[in-house]
């Protein structure tokens, strides 16, 4: 492809993403439909049992038969392929609504035949162990699970002594004190360990009176804790799988009437798509606006007018928290990954926020030098011992997804280098002594943990055919753009710029020896290419290599001539869900064209 070729096809997809921004100025952009958000959302409604939900419901099933899989199982998004968690919950789903579709006995059997090629026979009555075997130690996905498939009549409720006790009675102690308990839940799940957890202790029989005894006296208060957490959407994290589990949990066992409970349910009613489907989540908004700020970085001012630009400044200063979050009690000065009541404030969208204001901000903004100042100090209290960055709170728990990782501490660190030399005049001693010494530990942390290939694995995206489900070339690509962008820093010695050289050698060998030979990449070589991670190597290549630039271009406008933008499931969720994003295809495009282009 020429220059102009590739100026065109920029402006084109500028056009895309500027039609894409909603009344209010940002970008809302869309999730995939989930199999099972979809299944455990009818499922509590129809245990809620009112009769004005029966549409719902109907609607809801016939989707979810409608996308089952040619193997009989179900993947996370139609574009999936099926897995048993997913297969499951579309069974018991299937199952206890099969009176409202009259091919539910076909799509039943057709997903036994599926679970039997994976091992788990459902006529045994007695799968816990199976799936217990499947998620290990972290239980945040495999208790709720088996007690949604004895609330549906799958397994007898006699075997609930072998789901494990979510002990929801540790919910009432300070919440420092939960990284001392190893609870085998991840730091965001806690409505699932107190409905969940509630759920189990109310089904199974108890040996012990002492513990039933202050289980007992531990439900009032925790449900009120419950109470207090959930936010005024009614969606915990608004996330449709666990409001629906902790909802159908607690109608189970007769504690319906609360307000947990019912705000729920209507949050489950109002995201239900035309289609009949539901997501895994309500919107990705803060997060998919400022990865489109992001993409376009300075070209930004040439591409939307001052209102535009005006419109983003304010949706970002609306919703940074500006107060101690009830959830997790998180300090002020993050952002979440949506504008929704729901949200949770977290490292990578609190840097994707700093840097998407560093790009709009103009000198005498004082409002955004505030905001942007309250986010870095707001980074420095996440930093792990180790010197990385985890998601959501510091040392919570030793699970993955509470583990220190390598793509948000690269993000952290640009942030933090960023700003220091943006309102170098403007950031006080101190705080510039503390955020300097912030990124020299998540400098150590990235280099301990880059792999001897020269890669880095990601934490919250992946790759469905994988051997071990990693993307180690989306996370390669994203560490080694920051990582880029960093040495343009001024505030980096000469030192950590030529170490962080060496390290970027390192990447750059290793995506430039993962492209395919048509010029594209997938997870990693041999994987069929997507627009996200070849965008993203691309992105990251520019400056390296023009000719596999040049390839992967090519690659992408054969692409987007054939099949558009089609977005790829490479997107991990509450533990080990699949998602796509419709605009991650179109914002990564752009992003490599304006870096190879300007």
């Amino acid at each position: 492809m020429g220059q102009i070729d590739l100026e065109n096809q920029y402006k084109k997809l500028v056009g895309l993403l500027k039609d894409e921004l909603n009344p209010q100025g940002f970008w809302s952009g869309k999730l995939s439909s989930s199999a099972l958000g979809t299944a455990v959302a009818i499922v509590a409604l129809k245990i809620n049992g009112d009769d004005s939900d029966h549409l719902l419901i109907v609607n809801g099933l016939d989707w979810l038969i409608k996308n089952q899989n040619p193997d009989g199982g179900f993947g996370d998004t139609p574009q999936s392929k099926s897995n048993v968690s997913t297969s499951l919950l579309s069974y018991a789903a299937i199952r206890y609504c099969k009176d409202l579709n009259v091919d539910s006995g076909y799509s039943l059997s057709n997903i036994e035949k599926y679970l039997l090629s994976q091992k788990i026979d459902l006529n045994k009555k007695d799968i816990t162990t199976a799936v217990i075997g499947y998620y290990g130690s972290d239980y945040t996905f495999s208790v709720p699970i088996l007690s949604m498939l004895i609330i549906c009549g799958v397994l007898y409720p006699e075997v609930s002594h072998k789901i494990p006790q979510l002990p929801f009675e540790f919910t009432l102690l300070p919440a420092k004190w939960y990284s001392l308990f190893n609870l085998r839940v991840v730091s965001y799940a806690i409505p699932a360990l107190i409905g969940v957890g509630i759920f189990i202790f109310k089904t199974r029989k108890h040996h012990n009176p002492v513990m039933k005894w202050l289980r007992n006296k531990s439900i009032a208060p925790a449900m009120r804790k419950l109470e207090s957490i959930m936010p005024e959407s009614g969606g915990f994290l608004e996330a449709i799988p666990l409001t629906a589990f902790v909802a159908m949990c607690l109608i189970s066992c007769g504690l319906g009437k609360n307000a947990v409970a019912e705000k729920g349910i209507s949050f489950l009613r109002n995201q239900q798509r035309e289609d009949g489907s539901w997501p895994i989540d309500t919107d990705l908004s803060t997060w998919v606006t400022s990865l489109s700020v992001k993409a376009l970085g300075p070209q930004m001012m040439n591409e939307f007018s001052k209102q535009e630009i005006s419109n983003l400044l304010t949706h970002f200063n609306l919703f940074q928290y500006k107060s101690i979050h009830p959830f997790n009690l998180a300090e002020p000065g993050g952002w979440g990954w949506t504008n929704f009541s729901g949200s949770v404030p977290d490292v990578d969208d609190t840097s994707g926020a700093i840097l998407a204001l560093l790009d709009l901000y103009r000198p005498g903004d004082t409002d955004t030098v505030t905001a942007i100042v309250n986010g870095c100090c707001w980074l420095t209290t996440l930093q792990n011992k180790d010197g990385g960055f985890p998601t959501f709170c510091k040392g919570w728990g030793r699970l993955p997804f509470d583990s220190s990782c390598a793509d948000l501490t690269g993000h952290a660190l640009f942030a933090l280098a960023k700003s220091l030399d943006v309102l170098a005049e403007i950031i006080p001693g101190d705080l510039r002594i503390a955020l300097t010494n912030c990124i020299a530990r998540a400098f150590g942390f990235l280099w301990k943990v880059q792999n001897d290939n020269g890669s880095w694995n990601p934490l919250w995206f992946g790759n469905q055919f994988t051997s071990d489900n990693k993307n180690p070339v989306y996370g390669t690509a994203k560490v080694s753009i920051y990582l880029n962008d960093s040495l343009l820093c001024k505030c980096l010695d000469d030192t950590m710029k030529r170490n962080i050289g060496q390290m970027l050698d390192k990447a750059t060998n290793y995506l430039i020896a993962q492209q395919n030979e048509d010029g594209s990449w997938g997870g990693e070589i041999g994987m069929n290419g997507t627009i996200e991670e070849t965008s993203l190597s691309i992105a990251a290549l520019t400056g390296k290599d023009r000719l596999v630039c040049l390839d992967g271009f090519n690659w992408l406008q054969n692409e987007f001539d054939q099949n558009g933008l089609r977005s790829n499931p490479i997107g991990l969720y509450f533990a080990m869900l699949w998602y796509d994003e419709k605009l991650y295809p179109l914002i990564y495009y752009i992003e490599a064209l304006r870096r190879f282009l300007y």
